[in-house]
């Protein structure tokens, strides 16, 4: 087997993301094996796992955006902002407010997901992967130890409220957002549910895609493990699929030669300064590469060689 590409993961929930690269070390049978993007071991949905000479091109995926659809229970909060933790707050609707609620189409929880769509930054969990002094922040929480988080600067592209039901003493509202890396949707429940008064916290979280990356393209890790033993690759997808979405460069023969001996090449095309461009001949990648300024002319720099993959 080749393990050298991506295979997109329907992670499974209880399943933590580096579980799932274990997994995916045992079925490739490669160490070198990594994921774009933690998800929670309670959320499911897609996880990119680069592998082998695919590993190359996961720093240049880092900063894509992300789809999610979300359900969120209103009447309590946790401490860690899911179904996971404990509860913290309970604030049910009374029948009256639940009445109004009804009899609004939940107006106010409407406006509040309307209003959240508009922020610009935002705190992440102290129960999250967030680095403080070496140590990841839940390592931290469960070891009830005191430390301060700082506001990360996010892009909520979308929020779209599917639908509203009473549950038990509460209700669900089950919504999809598109965002920006390091937005936590765990954050926007808990937000929403301080902005209606009732509390509330996220009790399903499923990632539908992430850059070019689809859901819908991926299979569980039992469905990989089957057809890895039936001899069938064709969930190992090419690794360049991974930059279709980078802006890109034809190149002349002259300059794919020049690049694959790592010369700079001169740039003539009028491309913006520091951004980075897929440098292809043939259909082929070549390198990624930007566009610099160097003694009065504008050269392209080499960021990462592709041509001998």
């Amino acid at each position: 087997m080749n393990p050298d590409g991506i295979i997109l993961v329907d992670k499974s929930e209880g399943m933590t993301s580096f579980g799932t690269d274990m997994a995916m070390r045992k079925i490739l049978g490669t160490k070198k094996v990594g994921h774009l993007g933690t998800l929670d071991p309670f959320a499911t949905g897609l996880l990119p796992v680069f592998a082998g000479k695919g590993l190359k091109y996961l720093r240049f995926c880092e900063g894509f955006d992300k789809s999610y659809n979300c359900r969120a229970f209103f009447g309590q909060a946790t401490d860690s902002m899911d179904k996971e933790g404990n509860v913290i707050a309970e604030n049910f609707p009374s029948e009256g407010q639940m009445e109004e609620l009804i009899s609004t189409d939940y107006r106010v929880v409407r406006e509040a997901f309307c209003e959240i769509s508009q922020i610009t930054s935002q705190m992440p969990p102290k129960f999250s992967a967030k680095k403080i002094g070496g140590k990841k922040a839940y390592d931290l929480a469960r070891a009830g130890a005191q430390f301060e988080l700082k506001p990360t600067d996010i892009k909520i592209y979308s929020i779209a409220v599917n639908s509203i039901v009473t549950e038990g003493r509460g209700f669900v509202v089950d919504f999809d957002v598109k965002c920006s890396k390091g937005t936590y949707i765990r954050t926007i429940c808990d937000d929403v549910g301080k902005m209606t008064g009732f509390g509330a916290h996220a009790i399903s979280l499923r990632r539908t895609s992430e850059g070019p990356f689809r859901v819908s393209d991926a299979h569980t890790i039992d469905e990989i493990r089957q057809m890895a033993e039936e001899g069938d690759e064709s969930f190992i997808l090419p690794a360049s699929l991974a930059l279709n979405d980078m802006p890109s460069i034809v190149l002349t023969s002259k300059q794919a030669k020049d690049l694959r001996f790592g010369k700079k090449i001169s740039c003539e095309a009028d491309l913006e300064e520091g951004k980075q461009y897929r440098a292809v001949f043939e259909g082929r990648l070549i390198a990624v590469v930007y566009p610099a300024a160097e003694d009065g002319r504008k050269i392209l720099r080499i960021e990462r060689l592709f041509a001998g993959d």
